[in-house]
């Protein structure tokens, strides 16, 4: 690996510097996403930038002000109308825009089609075989562990007869967790089921496998949610990491295995090294992100999963003083780059109903109390989806919610 460098712009950056004027900003294409698509359109809404989000017609963000929404094709997929759009004609008058995926499925249509996007729209650096790699759990664990990188226990099976003969070695609970996670949530609702012993793991096995989905079985690193930690850099084609930010989990909900309800941005020490091993592995370009969870067994960091794209706590980390999309779009479009030196520790990204869940589920089981409860948010938050400049995403979603109290 050469010596660190300085960020490196990108050929299309400099060669838009070059120019004498430019009529405006170019637009930007959101594929996907939630609250990582909200805080990326009201950051570059407030900058006077056109944002386009490709989208589910109830999405959030497509309540948000800032934003136009994009009528996709007819069809079953969303993946397959997005990529239908954004490779036809349709999308013809927003060539040269900058896009970028703020979920998996946008990552996906990005890395597939990515040398005819490349031609029609301005693209971040990727590997579209690594973003591929990390798409997928299974590669995604198999190639950790080749790299060298911690990760807890796990199981290739493809037929019950795979599931029997591992029967012996298996440890519970255990996780039934799919290849690709985004498939399976749009089907099921939920990242992955749990089971605590033989009977449940074949019942979940045999639901995944009437759905034509194709899983892995995880070992579950017992402890807290607090165990859980994050590290996001943006990687050139060398390896070299533009910057180190890093963050830790309060609480989730449903506790120890659904989304997160509160986040806190810190220093955490040891991720750095797992997180970049990893990606450096695989020749990872562009954005990067990693979770890790602590194992109190051994003292060791283990590798949960890897995102290569803005997560839903985006708009924790620009508060924090790293603003991702702003790197993104700047450095595409030859802009002076925002500032990466270091980020702010303390700061939070708190869900109040789902954390109430959180608390609830916590109190029942005697690890939280309300005072205790009280006392961990009493505090200065930032919210997702909440906005006093731009309320109606998170009004409607509170609507939803209320409406629907088990979401």
């Amino acid at each position: 690996m050469p010596p660190a460098t300085t960020f490196i712009e990108s050929p299309q950056s400099r060669e838009r510097a070059a120019t004498v004027a430019r009529p405006a900003l170019p637009p930007v294409i959101i594929i996907g996403g939630n609250d990582n698509a909200l805080s990326l359109a009201r950051g570059f809404g407030r900058r006077g930038i056109d944002v386009y989000v490709v989208n589910q017609p109830n999405a959030d963000v497509a309540k948000s002000r800032f934003v136009k929404v994009v009528e996709l094709p007819d069809h079953p997929s969303f993946e397959d109308a997005a990529a239908d759009w954004l490779c036809g004609t349709n999308s013809d008058h927003l060539q040269q825009s900058v896009l970028l995926a703020a979920s998996d499925e946008g990552l996906s249509i990005l890395a597939k089609y990515h040398e005819l996007l490349s031609q029609r729209f301005l693209l971040d650096l990727c590997n579209p075989v690594a973003q591929l790699q990390m798409l997928d759990k299974l590669d995604t664990y198999l190639l950790a562990r080749k790299a060298g990188v911690p990760t807890p226990k796990f199981w290739q099976v493809s037929t019950q007869d795979d599931l029997a003969k591992l029967r012996d070695e298996l440890v519970y609970p255990i996780i039934v967790k799919p290849v690709l996670s985004h498939v399976f949530q749009q089907k099921f609702h939920t990242k992955f089921i749990v089971a605590d012993n033989f009977e449940q793991l074949a019942e979940a096995f045999g639901v995944a496998a009437d759905a034509n989905i194709d899983v892995l079985l995880v070992e579950k690193i017992p402890g807290p949610d607090t165990q859980l930690c994050s590290y996001y850099t943006w990687l050139d084609e060398y390896g070299n990491t533009a910057f180190d930010f890093t963050k830790r989990i309060i609480r989730r909900y449903p506790v120890n295995m659904g989304l997160a309800t509160y986040h806190v941005t810190d220093h955490v020490e040891g991720v750095k090294e797992h997180a970049v091993k990893l990606f450096r592995h695989v020749e990872l370009q562009g954005l990067a992100n990693a979770e890790f969870k602590y194992d109190a067994r051994d003292g060791v960091l283990k590798l949960i999963e890897c995102n290569a794209r803005f997560t839903a706590a985006n708009g924790l980390v620009a508060r924090a003083g790293i603003d991702l999309g702003a790197l993104v779009y700047n450095r595409l479009t030859g802009l002076p780059l925002p500032p990466l030196d270091d980020f702010r520790d303390g700061l939070t990204l708190w869900d109040p109903m789902r954390d109430f869940k959180a608390f609830l589920e916590l109190r029942r089981s005697g690890e939280l109390t309300l005072l205790d409860w009280l006392r961990s948010v009493s505090r200065w938050h930032c919210f997702p989806g909440f906005d006093l400049m731009d309320p109606r995403p998170g009004l409607v979603r509170l609507m939803r919610r209320l409406c629907k109290p088990g979401k």
